[in-house]
C-alpha cells in the first residue's frame, strides 16, 4: 500500500510540475523552464526529449510500443504535459484573471519568485572564472535587449505560425526566456494564447452538441489551422532545441549555467511590477481591438514606484513572498533528501 501511495504521489507531483510549467509559460515575461530549474527535473526534461530520435522512431514503426515508451521516458513527459494542458485551460485562465484585477501584485509575486530562483540556481554554481563571468554578462545582454525590443503586427502566415511555434516554446527548454514574450515582440500572442484556443475550445463544445455549423465558418477555420500550424511548431520546437540545450549541457554544463543565470538576471526588466500598458494603434492612432473585444499589447513603460504608496508596499510584501517561495521549496527538497538518505 505505501508503495502505491508513493506510485501515486509521485504522478500527483509530476502534473503538479507540468500545471506549474504550463502557467508560467503563457505569462508574458515568465518562463516555464525557471519552473523546470528550480523545481530540479530541467536536465531530465531536456534529456527526456531527446530521446525522439531515429532509435524511438524505428521502435514506433516496429511495433515495440512497450520498448518504445520506456525509452523516450514516457511516463515522465505524459505526466508533465498532462499538466501542461490542463493547466493551459484551468490554472492559466486563473491567471489571466489575476492579472486582470490584480496585475501589480502578481508582476510583484513573479518578479520575487525569479530573485528567488536566481538565489536557487546560483548558489550551486561553483564554477566561478573569468569564462562563465563573460557568459552570465553576456546573457544578461540578451535579455535586457530582448526586454526593449519593439513588437511587430499580427502575421497569420502559417509558414511564419509554425515559426513562431519554434519560438514560442523556447520558454519551456530556455530558463530565463519568456516564450509569450517572444510572441508579443513578434505580433502574434493574442492570435497564437487567446484568439485560436478560444477557437478550439469553442469548436470542442459545439461538436460534443452535435453541432458542425463552425465549418462554415471561415474565420474559426483559418484560427483551427493557425493552431494547428502553431502546434506542430512547438512539437518541433521542443525535439529540436532539447537535442541542441542536450549536447551543450553534456559538453559545456558550466558555461550553459552562467549563460542561464545571465539570462534569467536580464529577464528581470521583463517582469519589473511597475509598468505601464502600451497599446497598438492604427495609422488614425485609435487603439487596436482583438476578436474577444481587448485592447491590443504593444509593450510597457516601466517606472520607479512611490514608496509612499499602500499599493506599492504591498507589492514589495508579494515580492517577499515569492522569493520565500521559491526558496522555501528548495529548503524542502533539500530537506526531503536529506532525510531519504
Amino acid at each position: 500500500m505505501p508503495e502505491s501511495l508513493h506510485t501515486i504521489g509521485s504522478k500527483l507531483a509530476l502534473i503538479l510540475k507540468g500545471l506549474a510549467m504550463g502557467a508560467a509559460n503563457k505569462v508574458p515575461g515568465v518562463s516555464g523552464g525557471v519552473v523546470a530549474f528550480v523545481a530540479g527535473f530541467y536536465e531530465e526534461f531536456i534529456y527526456s526529449l531527446q530521446r525522439f530520435n531515429l532509435k524511438a522512431v524505428k521502435l514506433l514503426l516496429n511495433f515495440r510500443l512497450i520498448s518504445f515508451w520506456k525509452y523516450i521516458n514516457g511516463r515522465f513527459l505524459s505526466l508533465l504535459i498532462l499538466g501542461m494542458l490542463i493547466s493551459y485551460f484551468s490554472i492559466s485562465k486563473l491567471l489571466d484573471y489575476l492579472i486582470l484585477h490584480f496585475e501589480l501584485y502578481v508582476w510583484a509575486a513573479f518578479f520575487g519568485m525569479i530573485l528567488g530562483s536566481l538565489y536557487v540556481i546560483a548558489k550551486d554554481f561553483n564554477t566561478w572564472n573569468i569564462r562563465t563571468i563573460s557568459l552570465i554578462i553576456l546573457g544578461i545582454g540578451v535579455g535586457v535587449f530582448i526586454s526593449l525590443l519593439e513588437p511587430a503586427r499580427e502575421n497569420d502566415n502559417l509558414l511564419f505560425v509554425f515559426f513562431c511555434g519554434i519560438i514560442g516554446v523556447s520558454g519551456m527548454t530556455l530558463p530565463g526566456l519568456s516564450g509569450s514574450f517572444i510572441l508579443i515582440l513578434l505580433g502574434n500572442y493574442v492570435l497564437l494564447l487567446v484568439d485560436s484556443v478560444n477557437a478550439l475550445y469553442d469548436t470542442a463544445g459545439e461538436i460534443f452538441q452535435g453541432n458542425f455549423n463552425f465549418t462554415e465558418d471561415p474565420v474559426r477555420i483559418r484560427l483551427i489551422n493557425v493552431l494547428f500550424f502553431f502546434s506542430v511548431g512547438s512539437l518541433a520546437g521542443l525535439i529540436s532545441l532539447s537535442h541542441l540545450l542536450g549536447y551543450v549541457l553534456k559538453k559545456y554544463k558550466a558555461e550553459t549555467f552562467a549563460v542561464i543565470i545571465g539570462f534569467i538576471t536580464g529577464s528581470l526588466g521583463v517582469v519589473w511590477p511597475w509598468k505601464y500598458k502600451i497599446f497598438k494603434t492604427d495609422q488614425n492612432q485609435n487603439i487596436l481591438i482583438d476578436a474577444q473585444g481587448n485592447y491590443v499589447l504593444d509593450n510597457y513603460n516601466r517606472y520607479i514606484p512611490d514608496f509612499d504608496l499602500a499599493s506599492t508596499r504591498w507589492a514589495l510584501l508579494y515580492i517577499v513572498t515569492g522569493i520565500l517561495i521559491v526558496v522555501g521549496l528548495e529548503w524542502y527538497g533539500d530537506y526531503r533528501k536529506k532525510k531519504l538518505t
